[in-house]
């Protein structure tokens, strides 16, 4: 409540600071006008520099404002997000070189989970949707086989064999438990991974 008080003031006076400028340009704008009749043609040039010199004015004098009151909210760091890179993704098996610029690469993860345990399962997936998203992937997506419940195929795109190579790289402790988490969700073994390069 202190905050929300002290965000109020700080506007009112802001408020009333801004008036107080406003009125003086304005008594001054009148002295002058009255006192040098020929500057008055000249007037509407003025008004213009005016006005933009007020809104400076008025940002600056927001800025210094905001400052006490937003110094307790902080951004989030990420301090206690471990960023360090897992490198715990396999290299990928291949049977033939594979060009770095080659692509786009339609990556694929096969689970196998427990019906009943689908929206869970959706949920932290989605999490980690995110972080493919933010690792280079694009045109992610969760499908389920129509024919088989609890078959779920997780599909994302990478623009290059070397830029999926890079997500390898990285891959943090942090993005590791968020799989951890989806992984476990997986009934058998481990998820199925595949990687099919675009040939046209």
């Amino acid at each position: 409540m202190q905050d929300v008080n002290s965000v109020m003031t700080g506007i009112s006076t802001f408020a009333a600071l801004m008036a107080g400028i406003s009125i003086a340009v304005e008594r001054a704008v009148a002295v002058i006008k009255g006192a040098v009749p020929p500057l008055a043609n000249a007037w509407p040039k003025y008004d213009e520099v005016r006005a933009g010199l007020v809104n400076l004015i008025a940002a600056a004098a927001g800025a210094i404002i905001a400052i006490p009151l937003t110094w307790r909210c902080k951004l989030q760091t990420g301090a206690a997000v471990d960023l360090t890179p897992s490198m715990h993704w396999p290299t990928p098996v291949l049977t033939h070189d594979i060009e770095s610029d080659q692509g786009p690469v339609l990556v694929t993860v096969e689970y196998r989970i427990d019906p009943r345990d689908r929206e869970p399962f959706l949920a932290a997936i989605e999490k980690l949707g995110q972080e493919r998203r933010r690792d280079g992937a694009y045109a992610w997506g969760i499908f389920e086989d129509a024919s088989e419940e609890g078959r779920m195929l997780e599909t994302f795109l990478v623009e290059s064999w070397l830029e999926h190579l890079r997500q390898h790289e990285r891959v943090t402790k942090a993005d590791k438990s968020t799989q951890d988490t989806v992984q476990r969700f997986h009934t058998t073994g481990t998820p199925k991974v595949t990687h099919m390069i675009a040939r046209t």
